[in-house]
């Protein structure tokens, strides 16, 4: 039986794509290759490949970086939103996610609104903690006032 290294250019088989995988060679040359799977394992592509790894792994720590930068501007800022109540300062309605993105664009920072991750909708005066999760591994605490604005 002849088996063929190759490169995976795609999560299959229960590896990562950029690992060195050991197949057989009609698997490998009648479906992966061709489907754009994975790639032969010479020593230009295992170049390329390690190549790519560290171009990939140098945007992540940019990205990290920039996520920890905004996440120290958010930790230090305060938002307060202003919406009707009825008794009881139960709100009309809640405090949404496109509402805390126009807040904070407000006072010059401009976010995805799907960073903002709340169990429950706020729905009641006073104050909150908001979780934003700018990457999986950065996660900031946004503090946000909710004034009745009757």
């Amino acid at each position: 039986m002849a088996y063929m290294e190759i490169i995976l250019s795609e999560d299959i088989l229960g590896k990562k794509t950029g690992e060195v995988v050991r197949v057989r060679a009609g698997y490998g040359r009648n479906y992966l290759i061709p489907m754009g799977l994975a790639v032969e394992a010479t020593l230009k592509n295992k170049a390329r490949m390690e190549h790519e790894k560290r171009v990939v792994s140098s945007r992540r720590a940019k990205l990290v970086k920039t996520a920890e930068d905004l996440k120290a501007r958010l930790e230090g800022m305060t938002l307060s939103i202003p919406k009707r109540t009825g008794e009881g300062e139960k709100l009309y309605g809640s405090v949404t996610t496109k509402e805390l993105q126009l807040a904070l664009e407000a006072q010059g920072l401009t976010v995805d609104r799907k960073i903002f991750v709340m169990s429950e909708p706020i729905r009641s005066t006073g104050v909150h903690q908001v979780s934003c999760r700018l990457t999986q591994s950065v996660t900031a605490s946004l503090k946000v006032w909710v004034i009745s604005e009757n």
